[in-house]
């Protein structure tokens, strides 16, 4: 967890956490969001010491969801994470779909 931080922050990081490994991001990446993510927040709060013209002008990271900024890529969720979700969800023939026939089956 991110020095400075509260209760608040704390079980913030813990659910940005746990939700990222739910999605199959690793541990370590896991922790990378979460820490990423609960940063931003408290830099938009104002509860940070130095913040980026990023960190506070931009959109919190919990609006912005799956979006990847900057790239050309197509904008939400990775195939690997339908995927993913869809084998939570027990969906047949997932493993053959497409990233869109993914998102499809999953009601996106």
């Amino acid at each position: 967890m991110p020095a400075g931080s509260n209760a608040k922050r704390e079980r913030q990081y813990e659910h940005i956490k746990d939700s990222a490994e739910d999605r199959g991001a690793s541990s370590k990446r896991a922790k990378e969001i979460a820490a990423r993510t609960v940063n931003k927040n408290r830099a938009q709060a104002g509860e940070s010491k130095t913040a980026s013209k990023s960190s506070t002008k931009d959109m919190s990271p919990q609006k912005r969801g799956g979006q990847r900024s900057g790239t050309n890529r197509p904008k939400g969720l990775t195939k690997e994470q339908l995927y993913n979700e869809a084998k939570k969800k027990n969906i047949k023939g997932r493993s053959a779909m497409t990233k869109k026939e993914l998102a499809n089956a999953l009601g996106r």
